[in-house]
């Protein structure tokens, strides 16, 4: 094992055990957690450690460095299956690359956003899966769709035979305790999955406030500094 690989899993073991700490003190069952790891601004040779590792959900934030690693990725582990997940703002003109590597999508929060993904997912065999991006706050500049609007975002892309709405995202606000944060995102999310019963992934919490999130019923949390360390480098 290299001393990359060696640091990668050493991460990896603390992450697991945060978030099957975090399950235990909220009650809950590990297994219900799922571990994204963010890899943006990391080489593909980090993605390729992580599926060796058994780590095979991956996310990235930019479409440009996402695709790239995409392809790489395939040539470094052709028979590994990642998953990938786009999880930054995402503007329109960029979804039809994003639908060519995006298994699913977490960062939908507009109407229109959905009707792209819908058009460009046309050709694909099965429905791009996707989570409503959710504004906690309400802060337009972060991006996300404000918690009172989320139902109708939700009616809209349920209607979309090429989308399958999953859940909602969300980032804790700067200035707001994750705690208070979650609790408020989770409290919608139980509306929302009693309306759209596909809607069961929440996915919130990232290496800062995992615990936080875990303890208010996320299904997904987003790792990347606390499994890769600081931002690297990313692939050429």
């Amino acid at each position: 094992m290299t001393d990359r690989a060696a640091e990668i899993a050493a991460n990896l073991a603390d992450v697991r055990e945060r978030i099957d700490a975090a399950c235990r003190n909220a009650g809950r069952n590990p297994s219900d957690v799922r571990l994204l790891a963010v890899t943006k601004t990391f080489p593909a040779t980090d993605a390729a450690i992580l599926a060796d590792l058994g780590v095979l959900d991956l996310a990235e934030n930019r479409d440009q460095e996402a695709g790239v690693k995409f392809d790489e990725l395939k040539e470094l582990r052709p028979a590994a299956k990642p998953r990938w997940h786009m999880v930054g703002r995402l503007q329109r003109n960029k979804v039809r690359s994003v639908v060519r590597w995006a298994d699913e999508v977490q960062s939908v929060d507009s109407t229109r956003l959905a009707d792209a993904l819908a058009k460009a997912a046309q050709d694909r065999p099965e429905p791009l899966d996707v989570l409503l991006q959710a504004s906690i706050d309400g802060d337009p500049a972060r991006g996300g769709c404000p918690l009172g609007d989320l139902d109708y975002l939700a009616d809209h892309v349920i209607r979309s035979s090429e989308l399958a709405l999953k859940g909602i995202m969300a980032v804790a606000p700067l200035g707001m305790e994750p705690s208070r944060a979650f609790e408020r995102l989770a409290g919608v999310a139980h509306q929302l999955q009693a309306l759209y019963p596909t809607a069961r992934e929440l996915s919130c919490g990232m290496s800062n406030d995992l615990e936080e999130a875990v303890d208010h019923g996320s299904t997904c949390v987003r790792v990347g500094t606390a499994l890769l360390g600081g931002r690297g480098l990313a692939s050429p």
